[in-house]
């Protein structure tokens, strides 16, 4: 199954919280407020193995498939990594798999003329990628201590590496029902490297920085991001949700339920 990551390949973000069952909810909303897509996180553990799946339906009929498994030993190991874009909401329809055992990376996308193209590398993929990993690993850095630069697949759709730099301006205030609270600002940079010269044909400028806030405390979790939808689109907001239920019908006046006027 190559689901056993040695030492030699985990990353090196320490497990200070580990990830258990969990159900969430997201909403995806454009920078101007306007919710574009209704989401489900759902994650599933098997011993020291995380299952997490990521789904967007969107308003207008596009979805955002992402699941991604990882090892949860002494630091943090991505597996094997799978994501799916297609519809209306992106430009070029397009489907990644990383398996990190084998470094098999595979892109299947759409191009302009409306063809089916696919590029697929062996690739020497570093130990600290962090695809569909950003947020755990987030909620497991020290406010006190270092903060990391993670690497990550994107596709251009040639499959490439980029090196995330993590930074934290301090917090940002936020309200629970008019309670006050904070959360930690982290600000991911892309740097390209030596490919500057290739994506910025592409792109056409650099990419956007990525920003994420995570509370602090004894259980540190997810409260909100701003990122790329991908390479070259726009930045989308995610933030947390809760169920919205039917009103109840109002009771009948006594007067109507007997049959008077």
């Amino acid at each position: 199954m190559g689901c056993s990551i040695s030492g030699a390949l985990a990353s090196n973000i320490a497990v200070h919280y580990k990830e258990g069952l969990t159900h969430g909810f997201l909403v995806l909303n454009s920078l101007d407020g306007t919710p574009i897509a209704e989401g489900d996180l759902a994650e599933v553990v098997r011993g020291s193995q995380v299952t997490s799946h990521l789904v967007h339906h969107f308003k207008d009929g596009s979805l955002q498939d992402e699941t991604t498994v990882f090892s949860q030993r002494a630091t943090f190991s991505l597996i094997r990594y799978h994501l799916i874009q297609k519809g209306p909401a992106f430009k070029h329809p397009t489907e990644i798999s990383v398996e990190m055992a084998s470094g098999q990376v595979t892109v299947r996308y759409t191009d302009d003329k409306g063809n089916e193209k696919e590029e697929s590398e062996h690739m020497k993929l570093p130990p600290d990628l962090a695809n569909g990993m950003v947020l755990t690993l987030l909620k497991n850095v020290r406010p006190d201590g270092p903060l990391p630069k993670l690497s990550f697949v994107v596709a251009t759709p040639k499959p490439r590496i980029v090196k995330l730099s993590v930074s934290s301006p301090g917090t940002d205030p936020y309200s629970l029902v008019g309670a006050g609270r904070r959360a930690i600002h982290y600000v991911l940079k892309v740097e390209l490297g030596g490919v500057t010269g290739v994506l910025a044909e592409l792109l056409g400028k650099e990419p956007p920085d990525a920003h994420i806030w995570i509370t602090s405390g004894e259980a540190p979790t997810f409260v909100k991001s701003e990122s790329l939808a991908y390479f070259g689109g726009p930045v989308w907001r995610t933030e947390l949700t809760c169920p919205v239920w039917p009103k109840a019908a109002e009771p009948e006046k006594k007067g109507m339920s007997e049959g008077k006027p």
